[in-house]
């Protein structure tokens, strides 16, 4: 998911969008943990876009 694709978002499809990233986060980890995931790199992909969103939420709350 690009920044790009995430700035034309509001509020609260910013919070939806990290609340859905979450749940796949502990899927991932649910995976890894019995040895069901076989491509590690998902885990990393998710936690970037994790991190994306809450930066552009602190940007558009320091924006008001």
């Amino acid at each position: 998911m690009k920044a790009s694709e995430l700035r034309l978002k509001n509020e609260a499809e910013l919070q939806k969008e990290l609340l859905d990233l979450r749940k796949a986060q502990f899927s991932l980890r649910m995976q890894m943990a019995t040895q069901q995931l076989s491509n590690n790199s998902q885990l990393g992909k998710v936690r970037k876009d994790i991190a994306r969103v809450k930066t552009l939420q602190r940007e558009k709350a320091s924006a008001k």
